[in-house]
């Protein structure tokens, strides 16, 4: 019996031995324009098939089936296979991992792949199917930049442009890598709808589509370099065969593009003429400091509106603060922007606008404000100061009806004219006192025994407020959150319109950084902030939330949210604030 069962037993081992389960390529080494084929292939029925990530690989066929079955001499045989048809997307050696299938119960995976992938190719063609012109010829991705050696905070533009032949057609395009904008400013333009265009390319007529707009504000003086935009483009391509109509047959091909790498080359703003208060304006503007009234009653605020309207990097400066007397008590300001920013740069307004109230009687000047700016029209520094503002303030009490100043400095009651010499009565009428006697009466017991009661409440209070006190890191968690809330403010009232949010989160961010590392918006870039944050203990996955965060705003501006998504991007700056308050 123990023989049967052991010879049972090799022979179920036998069946599963026979299950095959393998990966094949058509080559191992291919060009970056080459296709590869793979085909996962077994010979037993299995279900749950997972094919691998393909990392590295663009999917451009596939998956396809098939299975086949055949039964000779008595013995039966199966087949079933995925096919995939892959296209490489950079060069180098590239690993296809394992793929796996569930056969009887049993989990099967294949062997992963080493793929070497080589420069583009030139591929043989059947003279029949040759294109009729060449594609490196057809397609050309240019970047047109409106000024190469601009000043610090002068607006430039970058405008992407595909140029193509009239003979060929584009049916998709893919980037392969975004611009990135490093020590610049930037906005995006909005497209709505590409449209193609006539214009010439080296002095030959093509078809043209604009596919992105971009304006750049370089933040500090060099040579600044712009990475480039790459295209993986599929197109069509005449050969010299026709169909049974003599219409030309085309034939699909692919054609990857780049624009490549731009250098700026920026200028400084001259020291010769800079004002002391300078504050990084740069452009054409007009400044003006208007109060909503000048005359008050006791009680009563004013507002006063610092504004600065124009064209110029509106979003890069701060505006000049009011210097007011002791007797004004003025309020932090509310800031406003109302800012277009379209190709040819920032236009609009900003504002400050600081609630005052007076404290006492009287006339109180406001000095005057001055704004310094740029002109880059004539290259100097201008100076717009807002005249003097004198607020008067028509009743109420007087500063000096509280006080009188003697040479010692020490301040004394002051005494009227009126009241220094009063009538003094010498008969009085006596009245009889209530024959009751408040001692041993109802009310006398109750004060007396009313604050041993009052004892075990101040006991049991002041052990609360130990606890609270204690609790450090409850404390630091409700000081964290209101910080950040309070920097979040303006992103909240504007989280039902996603632009006006994504705009005002981004700039709650970047308040954020000047408060806590003391350093102005044209110095933020990520490697500064990075470096900053991280020599200040933060961690490394908080400091990289943060710049993710900050670098999805302008993104999300542009895409398509919900909701929710704005929702989730509120909660997860108050984290990542809090977060990063709490470790620096």
């Amino acid at each position: 019996m123990k023989k049967y069962i052991f010879l049972f037993i090799l022979s179920f081992q036998g069946l599963l031995a026979q299950v095959q389960f393998e990966a094949k390529v058509s080559k191992t080494t291919l060009g970056l324009n080459e296709r590869l084929r793979i085909d996962f292939t077994m010979n037993d029925d299995g279900d749950n098939f997972s094919p691998p990530s393909f990392e590295g690989f663009r999917i451009v066929g596939g998956p396809s089936q098939q299975v086949s079955q055949s039964w000779i001499n008595g013995r039966s045989s199966f087949s079933k296979s995925y096919s995939y048809f892959l296209l490489p997307t950079q060069k180098g050696s590239l690993l296809i991992k394992q793929a796996s299938i569930e056969i009887n119960g049993q989990i099967y995976k294949t062997n992963p792949i080493k793929i070497n992938v080589t420069a583009a190719v030139e591929q043989p063609r059947d003279p029949n199917e040759a294109p009729q012109i060449s594609v490196d010829d057809a397609i050309h991705l240019v970047a047109e930049i409106s000024k190469g050696n601009p000043y610090v905070n002068e607006p430039i533009t970058v405008v992407y442009k595909l140029y193509f032949s009239y003979n060929i057609g584009i049916t998709n395009w893919r980037e392969l890598n975004k611009p990135k904008y490093n020590d610049f400013w930037s906005q995006n333009i909005d497209i709505k709808q590409l449209v193609a265009e006539e214009g010439k390319y080296n002095g030959e007529k093509y078809r043209f589509v604009v596919l992105r707009k971009t304006v750049l504000y370089p933040q500090k003086s060099g040579k600044l370099e712009i990475e480039p935009l790459s295209l993986d483009i599929d197109v069509q391509v005449p050969t010299n065969r026709r169909n049974i109509f003599g219409q030309v047959q085309v034939v699909d091909d692919n054609k990857r593009v780049s624009a490549g790498s731009k250098t700026i080359t920026v200028k400084p703003l001259p020291e010769a003429g800079k004002p002391q208060d300078f504050s990084g304006a740069v452009g054409r503007f007009n400044f003006t400091a208007v109060p909503s009234k000048t005359n008050l009653k006791n009680g009563e605020s004013l507002d006063l509106k610092v504004a600065v309207s124009g064209t110029g990097n509106l979003k890069l400066f701060t505006l000049p603060k009011p210097v007011l007397p002791n007797s004004l008590e003025m309020y932090d300001p509310v800031h406003n922007e109302q800012v277009q920013t379209p190709l040819s740069g920032m236009n609009g307004q900003i504002s400050d606008s600081y609630t005052i109230i007076p404290q006492f009687k009287g006339k109180y000047p406001i000095k005057p404000l001055s704004f310094t700016y740029f002109d880059l029209g004539s290259g100097r520094y201008k100076t717009i100061t807002s005249p003097e503002i004198m607020i008067n303030v028509l009743d109420g009490p007087s500063a000096s009806e509280n006080t009188v100043a003697t040479n010692s400095g020490v301040s004394k009651m002051k005494v009227s004219a009126g009241e220094q010499f009063k009538f003094i009565k010498l008969e009085t009428n006596l009245l009889n006192s209530k024959t009751t006697d408040f001692l041993g009466s109802t009310m006398f017991y109750i004060l007396m025994f009313l604050p041993f009661s009052i004892i075990p409440i101040i006991v049991l209070l002041k052990k609360k407020k130990e606890a609270i006190d204690g609790d450090i890191h409850g404390n630091r968690i409700k000081m964290n959150n209101k910080l950040a809330k309070k920097y979040l403010s303006e992103a909240k009232n504007q989280i039902n319109n996603k632009e006006p949010f994504y705009i005002a989160l981004e700039k709650a961010m970047h308040n954020f950084l000047k408060a806590k590392l003391h350093i102005e918006t044209s110095e933020m870039s990520k490697d500064k902030v990075q470096e900053i944050l991280l020599s200040r203990k933060a961690k490394t996955e908080t400091v990289q939330s943060f710049i993710n965060l900050t670098e999805n705003c302008e993104l999300a501006r542009y895409a398509p949210s919900s909701s929710v998504a704005i929702q989730q991007d509120y909660d997860k700056a108050i984290s990542i604030i809090s977060e990063l308050e709490k470790q620096i």
